[in-house]
């Protein structure tokens, strides 16, 4: 489970052959190099690359991320779902190759989720796996992306299709971080914390309609804690359930939908949009199979719309053109459409191992709740 006995200290995850600590805090940016080397350094990593987003790790040695430049060696991609390919995994690993990189060596992710996923996959396939440090840059990936030890690459065929865990030395999230995201990118991240409340904390949820003001201002008091009580969730079921063997389903609440949306829109559609638009037609869904009291959909699509999410979508897509996406879900069993639904604020219905399948008519009805108003 997650040790939280101590609120200061980091949040520490344990998995089948460890432990690693999540730091959260405000100005941990400028212990990199002392933590790397705690941490990598451990692990008896002699040569440290950084793997960046290009945009971030020009932030960050023009001084904004609130410390001085890298001095290391840094490889960097375009930014964007885009680059999360095997064309860009071999690029990146082909230059680690080139430079000499043997198994003594580690790994820094810098970057939103794209940079942790792809960075981490170059990680864990790169001499049969190196360990790594997850530095996420974007509110996204410190409350979601970073934990858990998921990495991958997408393919034309669907998301994250080719990957492994393989998870982390340590992560470093600095809420400070986050003064440089743009306003949209931001607001986005907002959805895997609601996300977070439906599936697991009714309290956190309801502190998320009471702060959305701050949480919009960015306040760093409310941020931080926004951050750490999201990781602690996440911690929580991932330490139980390291390989999606059960519980940690739930944390599909919503992206069955999502990741149909971002295919369906040739990933045009931000990840945290799209997670909001999925919470909302699953929180239907699950209140038209009677999984969830009437109301729900609605309380979760007042805080999104307070947070500057979308709950509708802006331009019409055929629902049948969805459900053939759905189809391609690596949560499906047996070539059925697979969905983790809530039962109720805070908690989430245990179904078949902690999803159930829907019929088509009952998808199609719920993806109404999201469909384009009107013109």
């Amino acid at each position: 489970m997650v040790d939280t006995a101590s609120r200061a200290g980091p949040v520490v995850v344990t998995h089948a052959l460890g432990r690693y600590p999540v730091y959260v805090e405000a100005g941990v940016l400028s212990r990199l190099e002392a933590l790397l080397a705690e941490h990598l350094g451990a692990t008896g990593a002699a040569r440290v690359a950084m793997i960046a987003d290009a945009n971030v790790l020009a932030l960050l040695q023009s001084g904004r991320l609130g410390r001085g430049p890298w001095s290391g060696a840094a490889l960097t991609f375009p930014p964007g779902e885009p680059s999360k390919t095997r064309e860009q995994w071999a690029r990146l690993t082909d230059a680690l190759l080139e430079q000499g990189y043997g198994r003594d060596s580690g790994i820094v992710a810098l970057g939103g989720g794209v940079a942790g996923d792809l960075a981490g996959f170059v990680a864990a396939t790169y001499m049969r796996g190196l360990p790594y440090v997850q530095v996420p840059t974007s509110l996204l990936a410190m409350l979601d992306a970073s934990v858990g030890g998921k990495t991958g690459v997408d393919t034309p065929q669907g998301k994250n299709l080719i990957g492994a865990f393989h998870p982390p030395a340590a992560v470093l999230a600095d809420p400070r971080a986050l003064v440089t995201l743009p306003e949209r990118d931001y607001r986005g991240g907002m959805a895997e914390a609601v996300k977070h409340g439906v599936i697991a904390d009714a309290e956190y949820f309801t502190w998320m309609e009471r702060e959305a003001g701050a949480l919009l201002r960015r306040d760093e008091t409310a941020l931080t804690r926004l951050v750490r009580r999201s990781v602690e969730i996440k911690a929580d079921v991932v330490s139980g359930d390291e390989r999606e063997a059960g519980r940690r389903a739930i944390l599909n609440a919503g992206h069955t939908v999502a990741h149909a949306l971002e295919q369906a829109m040739a990933y045009g559609l931000p990840h945290g949009e799209a997670v909001a638009l999925g919470l909302v037609a699953e929180s239907a869904l699950a209140e038209t199979l009677g999984v969830a009291p009437a109301g729900l959909g609605a309380r979760v699509a007042g805080l999104l719309g307070r947070l500057g999410l979308p709950v509708r979508l802006a331009e019409p897509i055929p629902a049948d053109r969805l459900v053939r996406a759905m189809a391609r879900d690596k949560k499906n069993r047996e070539a059925r459409v697979q969905f983790a639904l809530p039962n109720g604020l805070g908690s989430m219905d245990q179904g078949d191992g902690w999803t159930r399948q829907v019929p088509e008519p009952v998808i199609l009805q719920a993806l109404e709740s999201i469909a384009a108003p009107a013109r």
